[in-house]
């Protein structure tokens, strides 16, 4: 396997971490307001635990990103572009698997990750050189 679909599938899994943490992070602060909290020493520091949460997360999308421009180097776009949509299959299980998000499982949901999977990989396989006369 090529280095650049590690790149890839490492840029998808820090993009589905970095999904769970802001949606853990953004669960437990209380509503936002765009005015003076962001400015209330007290405020911030009464939800710093879900801040750190987010900013955890914020970091890992920086993280991916870095790991995607690695990816590029080596692949082509046609083929590392589908792989992103690997962090939809891994998000769902991980929100379906993990108690945090109480997330259900239904079969629409699933066979659609199937579908997506089946489309990865379809897009991965190597094409046939065709020349014409």
């Amino acid at each position: 396997m090529k280095t650049g679909y590690l790149w890839a599938i490492a840029s998808a899994l820090l993009v589905t971490v970095a999904q769970l943490l802001l949606k853990i992070g953004m669960s437990e602060l209380p509503d936002l307001q765009l005015e003076k909290q962001w400015f209330d020493l007290h405020w911030l520091w009464a939800n710093i635990i879900p801040i750190s949460v987010v900013f955890v997360g914020l970091i890992g999308y920086v993280l991916s990103m870095v790991c995607w421009l690695l990816t590029l180097r080596t692949i082509p776009l046609n083929k590392a572009y589908p792989l992103i949509s690997l962090s939809y299959v891994f998000v769902y299980i991980l929100a379906v698997v993990l108690p945090w998000f109480q997330e259900t499982l239904s079969w629409s949901k699933t066979i659609g990750i199937i579908f997506i999977m089946l489309g990865v990989w379809l897009i991965s396989q190597k094409t046939e050189q065709t020349t014409s006369h």
